[in-house]
């Protein structure tokens, strides 16, 4: 499977009787039925470690992009009709400030190793804490509430994997325990977040602003409300998009796939 496709329904393995094994790319499985594959006796594999690096550069730059406002200064500076630039013209600082990490797996923690470069304080919300060696070698705080991180973190980031959990883990309510000065990253998925209850937050100015490489759908209908706020960055979907990663991507689900078919353990199983 490559981006959601084909799709995985009864109609398809009922058409596929001898089907061993649904090799998906990336790390999401929120596109599959994991009780219908297993009904089938189908075994499932994703990509879960190869993408994180990428990933978590794609968290950092778009934070980088959204406090030093970079996509509002390139339209700027190559416009017909800038005369000047203004020297009122200011951005956000990245350095020293408070990051809020929610979903501390191996892309979340990517994000606080290179976070940490940039000396910011790194706090996170999880299922689990991490062990104290971990916490401290990126000086992470741990944030039992998400309602706590939420209001001290000048930048929230998302990496949690979309489950009936996750499902707009984000909304009014959370977007209104953020700092009005507060920036909402998102690379997980798009329905992590609650977009209407965005739209509202931003053009109501309950947070400065938002940076996302997921939404739903993708993309999003052309005359989309987020498509016009000057105070949001979209990114189509590029968490893992670099030469190397896509094909050590495809890489992997070939290795499953060999796997699954001469009866071998499967690598990066989803069980």
């Amino acid at each position: 499977m490559w981006y959601h496709k084909p799709v995985i329904n009864k109609e398809l393995l009922q058409s596929l009787p001898n089907l061993k094994i649904v090799a998906s790319s990336g790390v999401g499985i929120d596109h599959l039925d994991l009780n219908l594959l297993s009904s089938y006796s189908v075994k499932l594999s994703n990509t879960p470690f190869v993408v994180s690096t990428d990933t978590a550069d794609l968290g950092m730059a778009l934070m980088l992009a959204s406090s030093r406002r970079l996509v509002e200064g390139h339209q700027m500076a190559v416009s017909p009709d800038t005369e000047y630039f203004p020297a009122d013209w200011l951005g956000a600082e990245l350095s020293g400030a408070t990051l809020g990490i929610v979903g501390m797996g191996t892309i979340g923690y990517k994000v606080a190793e290179r976070a940490k470069a940039f000396e910011m304080k790194i706090l996170y919300h999880n299922r689990n804490q991490r062990n104290k060696e971990e916490e401290s070698a990126v000086g992470a705080i741990y944030c039992k509430k998400i309602g706590d991180l939420l209001h001290q973190s000048d930048f929230v980031l998302l990496s949690v994997n979309l489950t009936p959990q996750t499902h707009k883990l984000i909304g009014k309510k959370e977007l209104e325990l953020m700092k009005p000065t507060a920036t909402l990253v998102n690379i997980s998925r798009g329905l992590v977040v609650d977009q209407d209850a965005l739209v509202e937050a931003l053009q109501n100015k309950v947070i400065k602003a938002a940076a996302l490489d997921v939404t739903y759908p993708e993309p999003l209908p052309r005359d989309h409300p987020l498509l016009k706020l000057k105070n949001v960055i979209i990114t189509p979907h590029i968490g893992s998009a670099t030469k190397k990663t896509r094909r050590l991507m495809m890489e992997n689900m070939i290795e499953s796939i060999q796997a699954g078919l001469t009866g071998l353990p499967i690598p990066n199983e989803v069980l």
